[in-house]
């Protein structure tokens, strides 16, 4: 009931005059306000599942240290499965249809772009990857143009897309004609691929690797956009076509065996495939050339695909390879570098 302020004013008066007439009474203390019940806590969230102990990896031939994956099994007792394609058009083929079965992948900055634009690519957890610090700025900076922010990919390797030679064959099959000053005449120029075809040419099987170097012989920006310069590319190698025995991305099977004495490859397969040849007890002379007019870098990165099963297991692995010793390993034993500054002091001074 609501009180009027007359009745109010004769409560207060009435309180005073019993307080100055004698000893003042306490008075009774106020009901305590009731407590609002607690409300029901929420059930706890049901435990992430465990995942389970599997790892499926999708990268090129030849393109890992021996013993890399045991290593990493072992210690982790995750269980890698490991396939391997030949093109970067193949591997953007498999994720572009879904539901690709793997991982890890590594694509070329040329294809991981379009595939991070896509939404193909997760966004990486760094937390979990804390030998990213490893790694060198200036090559992070470098892949920023494929990946802003360095979110989705870090380095795998990198080399130069170049002339590879079986100088002794090559030597032979030219008679008397001399080295050109270009080593990219040998691939492209007629008067040398009329002669080189008796011991065998190869291109890489990419037209995304070929196209660039096309361009770049000739005069034109390799990552042209103009329709003219791909035009005066193709009219060029239609010129060789004839004479290229071999399409493939195995150049370290096709230069150490013989099947090729010049090709288009990757300078680390060219290096390994000169490794081989040794092995074999081969006394050919197998080089990586440096064109006069110089060669077109390339960098292959490791990415999680975003339909990946296994991402804690992804990071797992991205985390050890990117370990020094690791990164060593890689350009000890597939001639390869890989960007990371912590490796350095364990490389090979040759290498």
């Amino acid at each position: 009931m609501k009180l009027s302020n007359k009745v109010i004013g004769a409560f207060a008066l009435s309180a005073i005059m019993l307080a100055a007439c004698g000893k003042k009474e306490e008075a009774p203390a106020p009901a305590p306000a009731p407590v609002a019940a607690a409300p029901a806590a929420a059930p706890a969230p049901p435990p992430e599942p465990e995942e389970e102990k599997v790892l499926n990896i999708y990268n090129w031939p030849d393109y890992i240290p021996e013993g890399m994956i045991a290593a990493f099994e072992k210690e982790s007792g995750i269980k890698v499965n490991y396939d391997t394609f030949e093109t970067n058009e193949a591997l953007h083929a498999k994720l572009v249809a879904g539901n690709s079965g793997y991982d890890i992948v590594v694509p070329g900055t040329v294809f991981a772009k379009p595939q991070i634009e896509g939404g193909l690519m997760q966004p990486l957890d760094k937390s979990q990857i804390p030998n990213l610090a490893n790694l060198d700025p200036a090559i992070l900076k470098t892949l920023t143009k494929a990946d802003p922010d360095n979110k989705h990919l870090v380095p795998w390797a990198w080399g130069f897309t170049t002339v590879g030679i079986n100088k002794t064959k090559a030597e032979k099959a030219l008679g008397k004609m001399p080295m050109p000053e270009n080593a990219w005449d040998l691939v492209f120029d007629p008067k040398y691929t009329s002669k080189l075809k008796s011991c065998g040419i190869a291109y890489l099987d990419s037209p995304t690797e070929i196209i660039p170097v096309a361009l770049h012989y000739i005069g034109k920006d390799a990552y042209s956009n103009d329709p003219a310069d791909y035009a005066a590319a193709a009219e060029m190698l239609a010129k060789v076509r004839k004479d290229v025995r071999l399409f493939s991305s195995t150049m370290i099977d096709d230069i150490s065996s013989g099947k090729a004495c010049v090709a288009i490859g990757w300078s680390g397969d060219i290096n390994i495939a000169a490794e081989r040849a040794k092995e074999n007890k081969s006394k050919d002379v197998i080089e990586a050339m440096l064109p006069s007019t110089g060669a077109l870098i390339f960098f292959d990165t490791m990415g999680i695909t975003k339909d990946a099963k296994h991402p804690k297991n992804a990071h797992a692995f991205i985390d050890f390879y990117l370990r020094a010793e690791n990164a060593a390993a890689m350009a000890n034993e597939m001639t390869y570098p890989t960007g990371n500054l912590a490796a350095m002091d364990k490389i090979k001074p040759e290498i």
